[in-house]
């Protein structure tokens, strides 16, 4: 992160967040609007799906973040990126598996600029879905990271890794969990932690073993369907510093 910060001093190039928390209330509502809208669909039309699955089934209910980044990327010097969205071309190599789709690919002259996958959660079924979505973030950083290493990407600076996740705020992902290890004792800090809690845990050591570049976690009740609501769990794993390393990435990129 150092040499990012130099480049951009150096180049005298300043940050700019495209108003992201403004874009960012509106990308909510429209998340909660989506979900409601694809739920009174299938109500209506007799195809009901069980517990909270017709909100899911209605398509990719986040794809307002990836308007915001492609925001960042032009708004910080890169207009002329490729920025790629669709299935087809979202398609990175990995090392234990030959290939996996991210939701959003930033490349430019060739170069893998920017790799980020959006996801969400929403209750009631927070415990296995938590579990899922854990483990499919660890293998995937991990399997590209060594892809990556074993130069999949040819020859070039280390991509910009993101993970942005959504979760409800209700009182099933604000209350404390038990958790039952019978031989070993699970780590302090997970201990009564709520799942909201376990996911700002997750991001915050993705960032610290290098899986991510930045990961973050956004709480936001079904309420916000009117106003957009969403908080943060941290400073660490804020949205507020997802965007800004993202925007020092795309600038220092910019910079070269």
């Amino acid at each position: 992160m150092n040499t990012l910060k130099n480049l951009i001093r150096r180049k005298k190039v300043g940050l700019d967040l495209a108003d992201y928390d403004k874009r960012a209330r509106e990308v909510v509502k429209g998340f909660w609007q989506a979900r409601f809208d694809a739920k009174e669909k299938q109500i209506r039309e007799g195809k009901q799906d069980q517990g909270e699955r017709a909100g899911v089934t209605g398509g990719k209910n986040l794809d307002g973040f990836t308007k915001l980044i492609v925001e960042l990327v032009h708004a910080n010097g890169l207009g002329h990126a490729q920025i790629y969205q669709e299935r087809a071309v979202v398609v990175l190599p990995g090392y234990f598996r030959p290939t996996k789709l991210w939701d959003l690919l930033v490349i430019n002259e060739g170069r893998l600029i920017a790799a980020i996958e959006l996801k969400s959660q929403v209750g009631p079924s927070f415990g296995n879905n938590f579990n899922n979505r854990t483990e499919e973030a660890i293998g995937t950083a991990h399997d590209f990271a060594v892809a990556y290493r074993e130069g999949a990407l040819g020859k070039q600076n280390p991509p910009f890794m993101g993970w942005l996740m959504l979760v409800e705020d209700a009182p099933e992902s604000r209350k404390p969990v038990k958790d039952k290890s019978p031989h070993f004792k699970v780590f302090p800090e997970f201990k009564d932690a709520s799942y909201l809690k376990r996911y700002d845990i997750l991001c915050e050591r993705l960032m610290k073993e290098k899986l991510y570049t930045a990961a973050s976690v956004m709480a936001s009740p079904r309420s916000a369907i009117s106003d957009g609501q969403y908080s943060d769990m941290s400073e660490f794993t804020s949205l507020s510093n997802f965007v800004r390393q993202f925007a020092a990435h795309i600038a220092a990129e910019a910079a070269r």
